[in-house]
């Protein structure tokens, strides 16, 4: 059995940096607090070395292995990863809005033929 390390921030919500350690097969629930009212949560997912990747958001269809739970009255925003294995150990985002990750160099580069004409706009 291997034992696994999750750790839940919040971005532009109240202060939070938890460590859950977990056992693989478990499900783990990682939670955030938030003030004020906001239209939408996400969850985003950092593995090491690697950027943030989007996870899922509270108006997300049904994603294998994951559920959320939302407590607007509490301000409560919880992840559960059902069956945890060892590749989800990573570090966990809670954002109130979206967050653009990676090279943002790129987000809005013109792909251009020999004639200049552009063939397409990465947004």
């Amino acid at each position: 059995m291997s034992l696994l390390l999750l750790t839940a921030e919040v971005l532009l919500g109240r202060e939070l940096s938890a460590e859950v350690f977990s056992s693989e097969g478990r499900t783990v629930t990682l939670s955030c607090n938030y003030s004020g009212s906001v239209r939408s949560l996400y969850w985003y997912q950092q593995k090491s070395s690697s950027s943030p990747q989007f996870l899922i958001a509270d108006y997300s269809e049904n994603t294998p292995g994951l559920s959320l739970q939302h407590d607007k009255k509490t301000k409560e925003f919880h992840l559960n990863i059902s069956s945890a294995a060892v590749t989800d150990s990573a570090v966990y985002y809670c954002a109130l809005r979206p967050t653009v990750t990676g090279n943002t160099k790129t987000l809005y580069k013109n792909l251009w033929s020999k004639d200049n004409t552009i063939l397409h706009n990465i947004h």
